[in-house]
């Protein structure tokens, strides 16, 4: 097995958690913004892409080198050993982006960085075109102040994409940042603090929660685009998953809550859940103004709608009010998270937020107020 360079990339201002995920798996870690770097073999890759909840993905990095000309990109692009990674029969498109360059034009260090790699595999494959037809490989040519980063993506679909929403449409928020604002908070799968969201929609929160509890990789019911690439061994990936089933647990320790007032999105989550493997969450479909008392200690964590349209603003101070209230009522030594992009937050909740946080939510600056348990 080699040594590679891996990044994964993370949304800005998850990079720190991203960085602990990649330590946990046993990698030394570089932090940049929006990217964590680090070094393994083979089953780093698989291990990466199998157990990474906040990142978004992971690249594979080629080469770097510096280029103000696009005869320097050319060259150096040439310079790079791709016919160790992408066999004859590979298909193998270029995107990019660019910034602060003065090779600006992304389209043209598209064509370049191709027309680059398909003369390096002229020379090793000696043939004079490829019909791409197989496993892609796809390339990134990323210029940063004239630094160039070639990288071939080894996750295809997007880390967020778990698997366990395969039947349904998208949800408004993805897994990896619902993965992220539980990791945020002071509950752990191994304390005995409750976990609720009262606004659990799809269920995506305390999905997320309840694969913690139960150690289960949140990659281990999807495919990746690199199990197709002939240089890693089909015993690598095997041994990654099977390594990942058996550090599983059956059972979670606290009490994992959802609810709804939508019977039809709670019956969502329901099933949901059950693709996901962990039926142990207990689902409701409740108004948050029944909310009741569920343990003495506990975290909420939770997505309410922001109300962003003129006509939801009073509905949405009623919600953060009532929110408010039941926190004040029956929340008595729990801690309160909750995500919005609404600015009167706090005032309509009724409380000043002990500590927030800037958080991207898809292209939505939103903030994550928090709220904790008063001692």
């Amino acid at each position: 097995m080699g040594t590679y360079t891996y990044i994964a990339t993370a949304t800005m201002g998850l990079e720190s958690l991203v960085a602990k995920e990649v330590q946990k798996l046993g990698y030394e870690t570089t932090v940049e913004n929006g990217k964590v770097m680090f070094e393994g073999d083979e089953m780093a890759l698989c291990r990466a892409n199998l157990w990474l909840r906040t990142a978004d993905r992971v690249k594979l990095k080629i080469g770097g080198f510096t280029a103000t000309s696009f005869e320097e990109l050319f060259e150096g692009t040439k310079d790079l050993p791709w016919e160790a990674f992408i066999p004859v029969y590979g298909t193998f498109p270029v995107v990019g982006r660019s910034v602060k360059s003065q090779l600006y034009s992304v389209p043209d260090c598209q064509r370049i960085v191709k027309k680059a790699v398909v003369e390096r595999l002229k020379q090793t494959y000696n043939q004079p075109w490829f019909n791409e037809e197989g496993p892609l490989f796809k390339i990134e040519v990323a210029l940063l102040k004239d630094e160039v980063t070639l990288t071939l993506d080894t996750t295809g679909d997007g880390l967020h994409k778990r698997g366990y929403r395969r039947l349904h449409g998208e949800a408004p928020l993805k897994e990896t940042l619902a993965a992220a604002m539980i990791q945020l908070t002071n509950w752990r799968p191994d304390s005995d603090f409750a976990f609720l969201d009262p606004f659990s929609g799809s269920g995506t929160i305390p999905i997320e929660a309840a694969l913690m509890a139960k150690n289960i990789a949140p990659g281990l019911q999807r495919g990746f685009q690199s199990e197709q690439w002939p240089f890693i061994n089909e015993r690598t990936w095997a041994e990654a998953r099977e390594e990942a089933r058996d550090l599983a647990r059956n059972t979670i320790r606290p009490a994992i809550y959802g609810s709804d007032r939508d019977r039809e999105m709670t019956k969502l989550a329901f099933e949901n859940a059950t693709l996901a493997g962990v039926d142990e969450i207990e689902w409701k479909t409740k108004n948050i103004k029944d909310v009741g008392r569920l343990a003495k200690k506990g975290v909420l964590v939770c997505n309410p709608p922001y109300g962003t349209r003129m006509e939801e603003r009073d509905t949405i101070r009623n919600l953060y009010e009532t929110l408010g209230r039941v926190s004040e009522k029956y929340l008595q030594g729990w801690s309160v998270y909750v995500l919005t992009a609404n600015e009167q937050f706090e005032q309509f909740y009724g409380q000043k937020a002990t500590k927030k946080r800037k958080l991207f939510n898809g292209n939505i600056k939103t903030d994550y107020y928090q709220f904790w348990a008063k001692k």
